[in-house]
């Protein structure tokens, strides 16, 4: 059906007898808990439920019946307002992102992405510009997050407009339940043709087979319970669906960058060294510390070849950095709690505040390099990581972050003398592993995911800056003039 049929039909407002519904009551309750233990023992995917629709339709209410059905010990709601001063200094999808629920547990989430797309809808003169890109990045969202394995669930309670202003009065006169009708309640009345217009426009634009709206009707409070408790039954029930499958990625144009390291030539000398690299941590320090500094965060990312210098690099910049305002992020395999949630979840939890950096040691890319070698990580699902990643950076960029990423490269001669040395000096035994030998086996492979990432990755709002570093010198002295140049010019375009 339509959404606008669906809704004609919701404005009806049926209703369900309360002989009916205790028939179906008791059945109702055992069959989701016993589909909530089932999908927590299975652990395959997570359920989130995202709750929207006329305010005053009841959503607190079905709810708050719904958790008393399940286990809400296994149920986290979420409830989204007004952005707290710690949501507002981040991407405004951080808070969506940090809520997420769990492998094998269910979400429920009100105030939503969609709250501030069904109010650009509702306007009397909507921005056509701007609401097409929040649905397209809402459908982008939910195309992630079904990938990753979260089943979205998408709720409209909906009901006539008398429905909706009876149902007020009745609970405005009644001093025990006063205090859920707010404003806004009060106001939807008024404003009904604008708010159902727009939940047609958003509901015909983001419905998928795989995330979809389901139409809740609502003056009666039975019916809503038990067409809520039978939405909830069938999405626990049934297997999250199959995402879409995604185009293999192809870089558009030539390739910016080349991994090509220095030869053998001398390398640059100590005092040369020790004056350039002092000018360029003064160069940044000044940088980091200007007054429109405050305003914006800075994102370094290091990525590179086993023994190509990350550490020595990332100790050589903190140098020029207050303590207080930065962190370090090294970057493993997965635990155990990091792999039950989306793949970029645990990346999206360390995203910076104005005024603070935070050092990537390893990132985000290694879907696409280690997992992709190590076939940690499915074709399909590595692939799609280079869109998904660019719109991760792009949010964070948006939202005032200067986004930095250097690849370190070096040759395959002197990547061999640097592990040799590491065995053979007692304080650089922890920096070789068997690993590290294992992966010198795969030069091929990882150089070719290598050369794929930058290609594919290489965006205005977070360029790749490949680093030879044969020379570590040079190479460090070139990593903190590139990160001073980018501060600059970042708040120089800002200032």
């Amino acid at each position: 059906m339509k959404p606008a049929d669906l809704l004609d039909h919701a404005e009806n407002d049926p209703a369900l007898a309360q002989a009916d519904f205790e028939a179906q009551e008791t059945s109702l309750r055992t069959d989701l808990l016993l589909q909530q233990f089932a999908l927590l023992e299975k652990a395959d995917r997570a359920v989130l439920f995202v709750i929207a629709g006329v305010d005053g339709a009841g959503k607190g209410s079905a709810i708050h019946l719904l958790n008393e059905w399940l286990d809400p010990r296994h149920v986290r709601t979420l409830a989204f307002g007004k952005p707290t001063p710690e949501e507002a200094a981040r991407p405004a999808a951080w808070r969506y992102w940090r809520g997420l629920p769990a492998r094998g547990r269910i979400g429920v989430v009100f105030g939503s992405w969609y709250t501030p797309i069904l109010r650009e809808a509702a306007r009397r003169k909507p921005d056509a510009e701007r609401l097409e890109a929040a649905l397209g990045a809402a459908r982008q969202f939910e195309a992630q997050l079904r990938a990753d394995g979260v089943h979205v669930v998408k709720l409209w309670f909906h009901l006539s407009r008398d429905a909706q202003r009876a149902r007020c009065e009745r609970l405005a006169a009644d001093p025990e339940t006063a205090w859920r009708v707010s404003d806004e309640d009060r106001q939807v009345a008024s404003r009904f043709g604008r708010l159902r217009k727009a939940a047609e426009h958003v509901i015909a634009h983001t419905h998928e087979p795989a995330a979809p709206w389901r139409v809740i009707p609502s003056a009666d409070d039975n019916l809503r319970a038990v067409v809520t408790a039978t939405t909830v039954l069938q999405a626990l029930r049934h297997p999250l669906p199959a995402p879409a499958r995604a185009p293999k990625p192809e870089a558009q144009g030539a390739p910016r960058h080349r991994l090509v390291v220095a030869g053998r030539e001398p390398g640059m000398g100590k005092r040369d060294y020790h004056e350039a690299l002092a000018e360029a941590q003064a160069r940044l320090g000044r940088a980091v510390r200007l007054p429109e500094a405050a305003k914006r965060s800075l994102v370094i990312v290091f990525e590179g070849v086993d023994a190509a210098g990350k550490g020595g690099a990332v100790r050589r910049v903190v140098r020029s950095l207050d303590v207080r305002r930065y962190d370090i992020i090294p970057i493993a395999a997965p635990n155990e709690e990091e792999r039950a949630y989306p793949y970029l979840w645990r990346f999206w939890r360390h995203a910076p505040t104005p005024g603070r950096a935070v050092i990537f040691d390893r990132s985000w890319y290694g879907r696409v390099l280690v997992e992709r070698v190590e076939r940690f990580a499915a074709p399909a699902d590595w692939q799609r990581a280079y869109e998904e990643i660019n719109a991760f950076e792009a949010q964070w960029k948006d939202h005032g972050a200067i986004v930095v990423k250097f690849w370190l490269e070096i040759s395959r001669e002197e990547q061999l003398t640097r592990f040799r040395a590491r065995e053979q000096t007692p304080f650089k035994h922890f920096k070789i592993t068997p690993e590290d030998w294992r992966n010198r086996g795969k030069h091929k492979a990882y150089r070719a995911a290598a050369l794929d990432m930058l290609a594919l990755t290489d965006t205005p709002h977070a360029p790749w800056h490949v680093v030879a570093t044969d020379d570590k010198r040079a190479a460090r002295v070139q990593v903190l003039t590139t990160l001073a140049d980018a501060v600059e010019a970042a708040l120089g375009e800002s200032g």
